[in-house]
């Protein structure tokens, strides 16, 4: 790309979004906060919050769920909207663009790296739309399928198919207060996933609003944005108002369990040796997975390194033991270790809400505990040697707030293809690991410590995982693999797409350059970003997208009050 066209079209990008260096940790815009206040009132818009109206903090801390990104030095938004229709959605999108605003956008809150809700330090004056209230759900029986609203949480999804019908499921994550909107944008691997594959591979339409407001279902939009939406990550293409999602059959009785063996570091390293070598090739409908550290709350030796399996099976208590016994009899499954339960009660036996829970209480936002945390990721393709697991862990019997996950791959997902979803993960993946450390508030003194070392941690494995590149999951957002980078470097001739290439790869891989496509084609302007949101490629507007552009910026003019409202 020569570099004079990159510095005009840079300078085109930059007068149209009309960039402002941020004056004050909450990314003070030229625009006034009234305009944006009267612009939301005159839309019909009224559950909004600016920063420095009373209400403010609560409505932007309600959904953080990780404590790291509370504090006053986090650069936040200039205004939390919180909208309950599809036009409110539609209105909020076009009034931050007369604003000249970027968007950030909130389902569950549950964004590792904090991205739905706060931004770098040197970025763009941006918004927040909290979906938390679009959480319609509507179960179609005939058809086996639903809509679901972004805003809905896992949580409360798995509650309305339970409530229509006790022999469907949905194919998505264990954790009953993470939103249905981010989860699902990111892939959305869970516990009927070697079954059923991802959320996002049972997603057969979605209502999409593009940044110039423009509504879309799967006819309305390309093929390739439809296929962007559906793994390529949250907050890059729009809006998704709703997903329309494919639910899946299962048997009326489950099998469950969660059995925690402690021992000596070779004690449990043999015992996860065999695990690698099992878990990824049991029949599809058996999930094992494994979580290892000194700290795990089944472990009931305070400090001792252990090794917790977590299993589902779909189907009866005895074929699960008979399955066990003979491909992992050094487990040690015992008959009163396993419980048959509908599926329905396995979500609830797996969503680690406080015991006593029950199934209604799936819908509560505010069961699940919040903590401080640092996550990272990596995929195995090749079993790691003894030695290998010896040492990590070795590190991990020294620190009991850290603890990895290890999720078994194999099953359907070794038959889709890596292209066919941006999710790229597929055949060749034995399992992913999520490599965890919590604290508390107590603790936050020492957060950077806490944070070094899970990174040393990733740093030794790095011989015994994926390669060029090595590979990480988006739905476990990490910034340690590199950030857009903010908008005063485009200015020096700063190329946003191979910057963001880095990590680009590692969460898409060969699906990289196809979203950067996509995204340059729906949201040329950026408008919906963050530090890991795929950027557009300037080098590849063409003069029709450059003409969409120039009309786009004249019609976000126009008076507040030809604002759609219909």
């Amino acid at each position: 790309m020569a570099a004079t066209t990159l510095l005009l079209l840079s300078l085109l990008l930059l007068s149209c979004c009309h960039l402002a260096k941020p004056q004050t940790r909450y990314n003070k815009f030229t625009s006034s906060q009234d305009d944006l206040a009267a612009c939301l009132t005159d839309a019909g818009i009224h559950n909004f919050s600016l920063y420095d109206t009373p209400s403010y903090y609560s409505a932007l801390n309600v959904s953080i769920q990780n404590l790291r990104f509370v504090g006053p030095t986090i650069r936040k938004p200039v205004a939390i909207v919180i909208p309950s229709s599809q036009l409110h959605l539609k209105n909020a999108i076009l009034c931050m663009r007369t604003m000249s605003l970027k968007i950030r956008l909130r389902s569950g809150g549950h964004s590792y790296e904090g991205l739905s809700y706060t931004a770098e330090e040197s970025s763009t004056p941006f918004a927040v739309i909290d979906l938390m209230n679009l959480n319609k759900i509507q179960i179609d029986l005939t058809s086996q399928t639903a809509w679901v609203e972004a805003g809905a949480t896992l949580g409360e999804l798995y509650y309305a198919i339970s409530e229509s019908s006790r022999s469907l499921a949905f194919s998505a994550g264990s954790c009953p207060t993470v939103g249905s909107g981010g989860h699902i944008a990111g892939g959305g691997f869970g516990l009927l996933s070697r079954k059923y594959g991802l959320a996002a591979d049972n997603v057969i339409d979605a209502v999409l609003i593009d940044p110039s407001g423009r509504v879309m279902n799967r006819t309305g939009m390309s093929e390739d944005l439809f296929w962007a939406i559906r793994g390529g990550g949250g907050g890059n293409w729009g809006a998704v108002y709703s997903w329309h999602v494919q639910l899946v059959p299962v048997p009326d009785k489950v099998s469950a369990f969660v059995l925690n063996r402690h021992g000596s570091v070779q004690f449990v390293a043999e015992l996860v040796n065999i695990w690698q070598s099992v878990a990824p090739f049991l029949p599809d409908e058996f999930y094992l997975s494994a979580f290892v550290g000194a700290g795990l709350p089944e472990c009931n030796q305070t400090g001792t390194i252990s090794v917790t399996f977590k299993g589902l099976y779909l189907g009866p208590k005895q074929e699960a033991l008979r399955i066990l016994e003979r491909r992992f009899p050094q487990i040690g499954m015992l008959d009163l270790n396993v419980q048959e339960m509908s599926w329905i009660e396995s979500v609830l036996f797996f969503s680690g809400l406080p015991n006593g829970s029950s199934v209604s209480d799936l819908k509560n936002r505010a069961l699940h505990s919040k903590t401080f945390f640092k996550a990272k990721s990596d995929y195995v393709q090749v079993p790691i040697s003894k030695e290998g697991l010896i040492g990590a862990i070795n590190f991990l019997s020294q620190e009991p707030k850290a603890y990895v996950i290890l999720d078994p791959y194999g099953g359907v997902m070794d038959r889709v293809g890596s292209s066919d979803l941006p999710f790229p993960h597929r055949k060749g993946n034995l399992y992913s690991v999520q490599y965890m450390i919590e604290w508390t508030a107590k603790d936050d003194p020492k957060r950077k410590y806490y944070m070094n070392w899970i990174r040393f941690l990733y740093n030794y494995m790095q011989d015994y995982v994926s390669k060029n590149p090595r590979a990480a999951f988006v739905n476990y957002l990490d910034l340690d693999l590199g950030k857009n980078g903010a908008g005063p470097e485009i200015m020096q001739g700063y190329d946003p797409t191979e910057d963001a290439r880095a990590w680009g790869e590692r969460y898409f891989m060969g699906n990289y350059d196809r979203l950067v496509r996509v995204k340059t084609a729906v949201d040329p302007y950026n408008v919906f970003s963050n530090a890991q949101s795929v950027p557009p490629d300037f080098g590849l507007w063409s003069e029709k997208v450059k003409t969409q552009v120039t009309e786009e910026k004249i019609s976000l003019q126009v008076a507040r009050g030809e604002l759609a409202d219909s």
